[in-house]
């Protein structure tokens, strides 16, 4: 008890008093206290600050030798390839061969009818038109009286109904203009039973969701104000657990604030009890007088539902006269359907005999001119078209029995002895490091042997054109018609900066790099992309060559997670 005393009053009594050196020892606690909380702080902000930034993977330029090089693509085309045609006019009977066949001299490649004049041609022709006038006279659509049949149907319904109705208006006339005053009363019950569970529902919706904007005082009771208490009550609560937080962090009278908070707790929950018992007992009330609203309404509902059915929903019953002008209108409309029904059908019946007429006659001139044509193919013989080159086959031009016109290719061989050209357009400006006789890559062979030189380098003929043509001499396992990708040298240097490809950018001001600057600072290094203007001197698929501010074991960007500009903040990956 004694000691206690003795620090409370250790600034107040002049008798006790604290030593310089244990005062000293206390300011330099808690100086070594607040240094080692800010150096915690610090960490770990620094920690959160380096997830957010990009992560970078680097590579470092080195120096040496390469080979710059230039992608091209073309279409393979023989050196020297036959055209394989016939004389005169002939109709090809059978293809013997397939594109991409190799054949030799004197094979067989195609039969053909040995008919040299266009009599069979015309005959053929004439029969083709015969035979398409026909079918198109057999694609006339079939009389259908679908429609009027159904439009039939449907007026003798209408008038069986329009007589049932004429029926009940004759039995039921003393009658009607009691229900009448029932409908139209009921109807007004309707609508004041619906206003009332429209109000419900919203009073029930709003409970629900705790917003008693739209719902109508009447319905929530004390609800409102119950809910604004307990939202008070637990703001207030929220404020003391933040005040007992403080109090407990800065030493003060914790205690005190504990037991307050804990008593604004207690309030806010007895607050929050009170209305959700309140809400329960006004939902399960409104609950109960919805349902009796939509029992009466459905009640009402089938009253006039029945009533609509008798009388229709006019709310006025039809007399007798007028549903006996309805009959006589629906029986005039029966007769006229019928009679232009009649009248119809014998009209298609007389369009459809002249047509079987005229069909009849169509077969006839079909099956003569088809004999005519038959004794004209009995009459001609067959001929072979033999290669006259071995090679391999790159074209087919034509299709069994389409004809074959004097001096138009229906094939074409290629002479494989001959070879292969490709040619490719390639810039102008590349072109100058391109020498005749390099020999150069095929990046899409996969298995065969294709060797691909360079034999020649010419203008392109294209107008406006700033391109020279690149033309090689292709030999191997090829074909005339594909596609070949090639990859040509353009000559090798020894560079101080080589770099991955993928690391250098180009913008509106040039082509550059990100370099990778580090900083030092009391809790490490710090790392920053740095933009460094470069000109590409080479290049080829993977790499380039650069001339900058740029040195063999410069760290530069190659990929990042997310866009990086100079002077952003980066963290390396780990490797």
């Amino acid at each position: 008890m004694n000691n206690e005393n003795k620090e409370i009053n250790i600034n107040t009594t002049s008798e006790e008093k604290v030593s310089p050196q244990r005062k000293r020892e206390i300011i330099k606690t808690l100086l070594i206290i607040f240094l080692a909380a800010l150096l915690v702080l610090t960490f770990f902000s620094n920690t959160i600050m380096n997830r957010s930034l990009a992560e970078i993977s680097t590579e470092t330029a080195v120096s040496g030798k390469l080979t710059e090089r230039v992608r091209g693509s073309g279409l393979v085309e023989s050196n020297q390839a036959y055209e394989v045609s016939v004389e005169g006019t002939k109709t090809i009977k059978t293809i013997e061969i397939k594109t991409g066949q190799e054949v030799k001299k004197g094979d067989v490649l195609f039969t053909v009818s040995a008919v040299e004049d266009e009599t069979l041609e015309l005959e053929e022709k004439t029969l083709s038109d015969l035979e398409l006038e026909y079918q198109k006279a057999l694609l006339t659509e079939p009389t259908d009286y679908t429609q009027e049949d159904q439009a039939i149907r449907n007026a003798r319904e209408d008038l069986n109904r329009a007589i049932a109705e004429r029926n009940a208006a004759a039995a039921n006339e003393s009658s009607a203009a009691a229900a009448r005053d029932d409908y139209n009363s009921d109807k007004r019950a309707l609508a004041d039973k619906t206003e009332v569970q429209t109000r419900l529902r919203t009073a029930v919706s709003a409970i629900d969701s705790d917003d008693y904007s739209e719902a109508s005082p009447e319905y929530t009771g004390s609800l409102v104000s119950l809910f604004n208490s307990w939202m008070d009550a637990a703001a207030e609560s929220e404020k003391a657990d933040e005040e007992a937080k403080k109090a407990e962090e800065s030493g003060a009278d914790a205690e005190s604030a504990k037991a307050a908070a804990a008593e604004k707790r207690d309030a806010a929950d007895r607050a929050r009890s009170d209305y959700e018992n309140e809400k329960n007992r006004i939902r399960n009330d409104l609950m109960g007088q919805l349902g009796s609203v939509e029992s009466e309404i459905g009640d009402i509902s089938f009253r006039i539902s029945d009533y609509e059915s008798q009388f229709g929903g006019s709310g006025s019953a039809s007399s007798y006269d007028a549903a006996d002008a309805d009959v006589i209108a629906k029986q005039r409309t029966l007769e006229d359907l019928i009679t232009t029904y009649n009248k119809t059908k014998r009209t298609d019946d007389l369009t459809n005999q002249k047509a079987a007429l005229d069909l009849e006659a169509q077969q006839k001139a079909i099956e003569k001119q088809r004999k005519k044509v038959d004794k004209l193919k009995k009459d001609s013989s067959d001929d072979k078209i033999k290669s006259k080159y071995s090679g391999v086959v790159s074209a087919i031009n034509v299709k069994p029995d389409e004809k074959a016109m004097e001096g138009t290719p229906i094939a074409v061989v290629d002479i494989i002895d001959e070879g292969f050209t490709v040619k490719i357009p390639v810039e102008a400006e590349k072109t100058k490091k391109i020498k005749k006789g390099c020999e150069a890559e095929v990046v899409n062979n996969w298995g065969g042997e294709i060797e691909a030189v360079l034999t020649d380098i010419k203008n392109d003929t294209v107008s406006g054109s700033k391109n020279r043509i690149l033309v090689f001499s292709v030999k191997g396992d090829v074909e005339s018609g594909t596609n070949l990708d090639l990859s040509i040298p353009c000559g090798s240097g020894q560079y101080d900066a080589l770099i991955p490809k993928s690391a250098v950018y180009e913008d509106n001001k040039g082509k550059f790099v990100l370099t990778v600057r580090s900083k030092n600072s009391p809790l490490g290094n710090r790392y920053y992309a740095e933009r460094v203007n470069v000109d590409v001197k080479a290049s080829d698929e993977a790499t380039s060559a650069v001339e900058g501010d740029i040195s063999q074991g410069t760290y530069v960007i190659t990929n990042a997670s997310k866009p990086v500009s100079a002077g952003d903040q980066v963290r390396i990956k780990d490797k």
